[in-house]
């Protein structure tokens, strides 16, 4: 399949074939895994494309090439966390820049937001990405990214990316709206079509899809951001290994199928959550009682196979509901073939202070529940089970 082909392909198809050129030496349908730290010369200073599996690996172009085609981008580059992927855009500001960022994100980026990058005179706000007046009310002279989560992670909140694209590029051209993807996937959405500039994942989730493997990308089309971002990633050295990238290949290849029943599963089970006299309040944009779902069907392909939901209970009983599950194991990270369940506010989320979580609404008795693939059938007799005993 040539490039022209490719590009006009369906996300389906590019999930199976992109990044996955026949090796040239065997005619291996699958490419080798270039387990190697460096690379014979044949003189010095010739600028061989490789040399040293820090600045370029065979395996992680097949990769980075792949995410590029799922994300509409020109460019990809590969880490070996999500987090690493955020660091390396986050290190493109300097002392005196200001960040604003969604007030209900993902623990692990408020931590190195606040803990780490706060401590070179870099400062954050976090704001309600829904109102796009609060946004441009929060924006300064001195703001350099934005950087939205949507679906948010845990209480899956929307942000318009488009109409808030526009109104930060009205606010300055040197301001980089940044879009944390991990939780509708290239499949799902794709916000540099929407108007972002970079594309962050936690390939580590669905992308990779079968909890054995970290992992981190961003993606992109500007020419400037390769060059900075691809700086970052070489001089830093937070690159994925080979075989991480080797996994990440062989799961984004049934990337498609497996969101196709996340979303069904999770469709059901939100459904089933909100008609239930034990449960508080759901979180799930594919309700048509979600705030934002009309906007879900705007931006989003289909609505994600994660919920949250909170229970008519005390925390005790919270934490005894997660832990006594049968096919919704108890664990952090997500999107995963498997049901995970886990605890917010004592997991996950545990590094935001415990009055900033009840600001934006991040409660002691929400749970989070990260649909797998199973039969759902199964996994509504386990959620039934535990609900009954409430």
């Amino acid at each position: 399949m040539n490039q022209d082909d490719l590009e006009k392909a369906a996300i389906e198809t590019r999930s199976v074939h992109a990044g996955n050129s026949l090796d040239p030496e065997t005619g291996a349908v699958m490419p080798p895994v270039y387990q190697t730290s460096t690379y014979a010369q044949r003189k010095p200073g010739l600028d061989p494309k490789y040399e040293y599996s820090r600045s370029g690996n065979p395996t992680r172009d097949r990769l980075q090439d792949c995410l590029a085609s799922l994300e509409c981008a020109q460019y990809a580059l590969s880490f070996s966390s999500g987090m690493a992927a955020i660091d390396a855009v986050a290190s493109l500001l300097e002392p005196g820049d200001h960040v604003l960022a969604s007030r209900d994100l993902y623990g692990g980026t408020y931590r190195l937001f606040t803990k780490h990058f706060s401590r070179y005179q870099i400062t954050f706000d976090f704001v309600d990405m829904r109102d796009v007046d609060t946004v441009k009310n929060a924006l300064k002279e001195n703001t350099k990214i934005v950087w939205l989560e949507t679906p948010s992670n845990p209480l899956l909140t929307l942000c318009d990316i488009e109409v808030l694209s526009l109104a930060v590029k009205e606010h300055s051209d040197k301001c980089l709206v940044v879009v944390d993807n991990t939780f509708a996937t290239p499949v799902l959405q794709n916000p540099l079509n929407l108007g972002a500039d970079i594309v962050c994942h936690s390939v580590t989730k669905y992308v990779g899809g079968h909890s054995d493997v970290i992992g981190g990308a961003l993606a992109f089309s500007r020419d400037d951001l390769q060059e900075k971002l691809y700086f970052q990633q070489y001089a830093r050295g937070a690159v994925s290994a080979p075989w991480d990238c080797y996994l990440t290949l062989r799961g984004i290849k049934t990337l498609a199928i497996r969101m196709e029943r996340h979303c069904a599963n999770a469709e059901k089970i939100a459904a089933y959550l909100f008609g239930h006299d034990k449960v508080k309040k759901v979180h799930y944009p594919g309700l048509s009682v979600h705030p934002q779902h009309e906007l879900a069907k705007k931006q989003m392909k289909n609505f994600g196979g994660m919920i949250s939901f909170e229970l008519d209970s005390d925390l005790e009983i919270s934490i005894n509901f997660v832990s006594t599950r049968r096919f919704f194991t108890l664990a952090e990270s997500l999107g995963g073939v498997e049901s995970l369940i886990e605890h917010p506010a004592s997991m996950t989320h545990a590094s935001i202070p415990a009055e900033e979580r009840r600001k934006i609404g991040l409660k002691d008795g929400l749970i989070r529940l990260s649909v797998g693939i199973e039969n759902v059938e199964d996994l509504l007799s386990d959620l039934e089970e535990g609900l009954n005993y409430i």
